[in-house]
């Protein structure tokens, strides 16, 4: 590693005393291929360096641009190669985010993501106005010149890192618990905020009530357009590129570059056709937004994704290298001073703004601190609109720069936030008590339940139990008690004729109240990684403790696990992988023989079917 490293250097430093235009194979590179060459060289060598140390690879896309640019060692002969290439990732990566946002699922959502993910953004936005004009009264004021730096400054806060939260929820296989459904929720709603901040950028200089709604419209028009030809033109182009699969990711470039083209035409349409002058043509990015979210529905939406997201990363690498190039020399503390601000300003944000609004609208005291934690990063939305920001010479190259190592700087305090969550959280609840952030009331404080079944949580497989119970056993139901954190899902168990609590699996004083010493049967069926401050195996041990006389069924991913909760006095462990492996294993034995139609006929005749449950987690 090391010496592939102080070849890199060598590589880099030899390359800076070559002339302007480089050779290969005895022929001469063009100065594009040549400066194009040049940064993915740099910023693959970074990347490899920073993924060893597990820091994000923006960041060494971004220090990479500032090496190779004017700050740097000068390595690239035109910027504007690079700016011109760097325009296509941000096309494309708006049409990606597009086909991403499913605005059906979005309306699905429950009243604490939708609320909040309303109000947060411009919350969050005056949050930061306020903090910048609190300053300026404070003295600041030489730090904070231009008339838009406040907004910038509160637009940067709003928003946090798809990439990075995402990816830490992905790798951490969390991206399906409470957290991770009110993290993705909101992130999907700061994209959508952000959408309607990329349309408002350019009437910042002059938002006259015309000029807004004129884009406004523009934008309307664009998305009608658009949805028209997807429903009755693009549907069925695609059905016939489906048949060249290849040529999938042609057709979708095509879209996306269709509907581009026509967003900046709508002046020249407006004129035209109705003899009068007005805003409305759409930008590039919004444009390329709107693309992806009216083919979004398409069945081949998955496969669009994936043959142009590789393409995607290509030009996004170089976008932010282009934004690194942009970097000016450190000539003051200015920078690195409203760096420190932005990041700070982040951290305070989602305890102030983020934690008591996810609190209100209805998540538990533990699902709303620990999600505002998670989320406490700058988001790479705010690069893109800190680069529109330049263009349209709102702001300074120094508050552009701030939040490119604003953003870093917050990148590498996100996993550290991220794995440390829940123990930030148990240390701050003193003082969120204090403050009036109570916890619902739980088995402590409610009079002991007479329940034969215990559901220990409440996730997915619990759903589908309670489900199957209600449909052929519905007199089980008032015998049941369910324990589970997710007070959001209480009311609807409720409904259901079950009992519920609300409560810590990991305290035995709240299992004991509650009642589970006089339980018939008692059910864990929450899988380790899910589970915080206990697993499986304690949370058997303890309940065997509270109840020597009742049947234990609890949940393990491995056999030697598996092993060891039975080793803790359960009477039953089930194994997910291995039911689902024994149902499949069966289906392929029907496939076999010619007989699945008339095993899932026999299947849904008897238990229904399964696209058609309504269970309370879906």
């Amino acid at each position: 590693m090391r010496a592939a490293v102080k070849f890199g250097i060598w590589m880099i430093l030899s390359l800076t005393g070559l002339p302007s235009v480089a050779f290969a194979a005895g022929s001469a590179l063009t100065p594009l291929v040549y400066d194009i060459g040049m940064a993915l060289f740099v910023a693959s060598l970074l990347a490899i360096a920073f993924a060893r140390f597990k820091i994000p690879s923006i960041a060494a896309f971004l220090l990479a641009g500032i090496l190779v640019g004017p700050v740097g060692f000068k390595l690239i002969t035109d910027p504007k190669n690079i700016d011109t290439i760097a325009e296509l990732g941000f096309i494309f990566l708006l049409f990606i985010i597009g086909i991403e946002i499913d605005i059906r699922k979005i309306a699905k959502s429950g009243k604490v993501i939708i609320l909040s993910g309303i109000f947060q953004y411009p919350l969050t936005v005056l949050f930061g106005v306020v903090i910048i004009k609190l300053l300026i009264w404070l003295g600041l004021s030489q730090i904070f010149t231009g008339p838009f730096d406040a907004l910038y400054f509160g637009i940067f806060l709003a928003g946090s890192s798809t990439l990075l939260v995402v990816k830490l929820f992905q790798e951490n296989y969390e991206l399906d618990t409470e957290s991770g459904h009110l993290s993705l929720g909101m992130l999907v709603f700061q994209d959508i905020w952000a959408i309607i901040v990329l349309t408002l950028q350019p009437t910042f200089s002059s938002p006259e009530a015309m000029t807004v709604l004129a884009s406004f419209i523009g934008m309307a028009m664009l998305i009608g357009l658009s949805y028209l030809l997807a429903k009755t033109i693009v549907v069925r182009a695609f059905k016939w590129l489906a048949k060249e699969p290849q040529l999938i990711f042609v057709g979708a470039l095509g879209w996306c570059f269709t509907i581009v083209f026509i967003g900046g035409k709508l002046d020249d349409a407006a004129h035209m056709i109705f003899d009068f002058d007005m805003t409305l043509s759409v930008g590039s990015g919004m444009s390329a937004l709107i693309a992806g979210m009216t083919i979004a529905a398409l069945p081949y939406s998955r496969e669009i994704i994936g043959k142009v997201g590789i393409v995607r990363d290509f030009f996004i690498v170089l976008f932010f290298v282009g934004l690194g190039m942009s970097v000016p020399a450190l000539d003051n503390m200015t920078v690195p001073l409203i760096a420190a601000l932005l990041a700070a300003a982040a951290l305070l944000a989602r305890q102030v703004v983020f934690f008591p609004l996810f609190y209100m609208t209805g998540g538990d005291r533990r699902l709303a601190h620990v999600t505002s934690v998670r989320l406490s990063q700058l988001s790479e939305f705010g690069l893109v609109i800190a680069y529109l920001g330049i263009q349209h010479e709102h702001i300074s190259t120094e508050l552009s720069s701030a939040i490119i190592f604003g953003f870093v700087l917050t990148s590498l305090l996100t996993p550290v936030l991220y794995n440390n969550a829940y123990g930030i959280y148990t240390a701050g609840i003193p003082v969120l008590q204090k403050l009036g952030f109570k916890e619902p009331p739980d088995g402590l404080s409610e009079p002991p339940v007479e329940a034969e079944i215990v559901l220990l949580g409440f996730h997915r497989v619990a759903s589908s139990l309670l489900h199957e119970i209600h449909e052929n056993r519905p007199e089980l139901l008032r015998k049941i008690l369910v324990i589970d954190f997710n007070v959001q899902i209480h009311p609807a168990i409720r409904r259901m004729g079950a009992t519920v609590r609300y409560g810590d699996l990991a305290s035995e004083q709240t299992l004991l109240h509650a009642g589970l010493d006089k339980a018939k049967v008692i059910v864990a069926t929450i899988p380790d990684d899910i589970l915080r401050g206990t697993t499986n195996q304690q949370l058997v041990h303890m309940v065997r403790r509270i109840n020597k006389d009742a049947i234990i069924i609890a949940n393990a991913e491995a056999p030697i696990t598996a092993k060891e909760v039975y080793a803790s006095g359960a009477d039953y462990v089930y194994m997910g992988r291995v039911n689902t492996a024994r149902a499949l294993d069966e289906i392929i034995e029907k496939t076999l023989d010619g007989t699945l139609d008339d095993f899932r006929e026999e299947q849904e005749e008897k238990h229904g079917k399964s696209h058609e449950r309504t269970e309370i987690l879906h």
